[in-house]
């Protein structure tokens, strides 16, 4: 089955397209999925912010049972159906998404960024706490500072410090965005504290019990 869902992938990041943004995004989503002790049950939040206001436009939740166990690197195929349903009921289109996964920074190029990106026709960005790929780096402590995340000697991504003096964040494209642009709207985005508004926001939203 993994090797069925690693040839998956591939085919999948033979469809991203690492392209410059068409215009300043208007309307961001941030994308996070919780999960709830001694449940199955997964809770996908999407919050769509207008930007550069930050004031939210539209919260879409939906709560569904797990069909997917927790897999590292198939991310995509426990938490993307149920974003995809969260999804369609949205009523802003969004410009950009910020998801809390990994976009191209995955062993094939194929992390939930991308999957979501190239299954919506939309530009995406992974946005995670923690790498997926082994690195090792040096980040000056100052908001801003950066550190090229390397793939098949291939810039793929970046560490970012979007707070000066805070945990970084690991920042890849996922799909109609190219790599510097992704962290230019990650720091663009995460304006007071660790997270981007809108990711912050769905994270938050996605811990309510149900």
């Amino acid at each position: 089955m993994i090797e069925e869902l690693k040839a998956l992938q591939k085919k999948i990041s033979q469809k991203i397209r690492l392209i410059p943004l068409l215009q300043t995004p208007k309307y961001i989503a941030g994308i996070d999925v919780g999960y709830f002790s001694g449940k199955n049950l997964a809770q996908a939040v999407i919050v769509v912010m207008n930007f550069p206001e930050f004031k939210i436009i539209e919260i879409q939740k939906k709560v569904s049972p797990l069909s997917f166990p927790y897999v590292p690197g198939f991310l995509a195929f426990r938490e993307l159906p149920i974003i995809l349903e969260a999804f369609q009921n949205l009523k802003t289109k969004p410009d950009l998404l910020i998801i809390d996964g990994q976009g191209i920074a995955h062993p094939r190029r194929a992390g939930i960024a991308v999957h979501l990106g190239v299954e919506i026709g939309l530009p995406t960005i992974g946005c995670a706490k923690k790498p997926l790929l082994k690195l090792s780096y040096d980040l000056a402590q100052k908001r801003g500072a950066k550190f090229p995340i390397y793939f098949q000697e291939e810039i793929v991504g970046y560490v970012v410090r979007t707070q000066s003096k805070v945990k970084p964040v690991f920042v890849s494209p996922g799909h109609l965005i190219t790599v510097d642009e992704a962290v230019e709207w990650v720091l663009k985005t995460a304006v007071k504290f660790r997270l981007p508004e809108p990711l912050r926001w769905a994270h938050i939203l996605s811990k309510q019990k149900v």
